[in-house]
């Protein structure tokens, strides 16, 4: 069942892409793209000073909805999310872009990252250049590539572009063969994600269990299932410290403190 719906999405995203292609060409995109360049943040860098701190590197997820749960959040105000997540010790954002299944917007990144200074993850499902393009002419400092729904050829054309823009790529697999598929990009960044797109079910396991198959040189991303403190400290015992959590967050009535709660941060009046 996840993998029609992981289909259904990307045959969405090509008729998405064709819309937009004549709203504007990958040319003019190209023009704004370069422009936000000045003003890229390195995502990289923001996650392995906050591990080299000690810290957990938390990216911290912008999200309203998702097609399994409906709308997560009602009363949703990116601006004042991504405040309260700098506030309270996230290393990054990750705002969900996608509209017709997770009722996200590019105005939801544009909004969150202008109120703070932390980098932001697009978060979509990425199929063409052109998304890439988009990306950064929106002002996003990383793209999201799975594993699950591009093949060799299409993941390393779209690290190309990324990396030609200056945007860094966190590429996310769910299982020992994507992870072989994923280590041939460049990228350092990997995302594992626990949630199994098949049965849906969720174990920190998945992370854990390919541990061993993660070069020194990459950093490890975990993703989902991150619910106690006790998950926490679990993976940082397992020497993860980094973490990608947002659905729930979203479910709280300040979801900065949440953070700070769940990873054991000190808050930051002044930020």
């Amino acid at each position: 069942m996840a993998t029609d719906i992981l289909k259904t999405i990307v045959a969405t995203k090509h008729e998405e892409i064709a819309a937009a292609r004549q709203r504007i060409g990958q040319a003019e995109l190209q023009i704004q793209a370069d422009a936000a360049r000045l003003g890229r943040r390195d995502f990289e860098a923001a996650l392995r000073a906050r591990i080299a701190a000690g810290q957990a590197a938390v990216i911290a997820e912008i999200k309203k909805a998702s097609p399994s749960k409906g709308v997560i959040r009602p009363d949703f105000h990116p601006a004042e999310i991504a405040r309260s997540y700098e506030r309270h010790g996230a290393a990054c954002l990750s705002v969900l872009t996608d509209e017709q299944y997770f009722q996200g917007s590019a105005a939801y990144l544009c909004e969150a990252r202008a109120a703070c200074a932390l980098p932001v993850l697009r978060k979509d499902f990425m199929v063409d250049p052109y998304q890439v393009v988009e990306a950064a002419a929106m002002g996003a400092d990383c793209i999201l590539l799975i594993a699950a729904c591009l093949a060799d050829a299409q993941m390393a054309e779209l690290e190309d572009c990324a990396r030609a823009l200056g945007l860094a790529v966190l590429v996310e697999v769910h299982d020992a063969e994507e992870l072989q598929r994923a280590l041939r990009l460049r990228t350092p960044l990997v995302g594992i994600n626990n949630r199994n797109l098949r049965s849906f079910e969720v174990t920190l396991d998945t992370t854990l269990g390919m541990l061993a198959d993660v070069p020194a040189n990459r950093l490890l991303v975990t993703e989902s299932g991150i619910l106690g403190r006790a998950d926490v400290q679990r993976m940082r015992a397992a020497d993860v410290h980094a973490f990608l959590v947002g659905e729930a967050f979203m479910r709280q009535s300040d979801p900065g403190a949440a953070l700070a709660d769940l990873f054991e941060m000190p808050a930051d009046p002044g930020a």
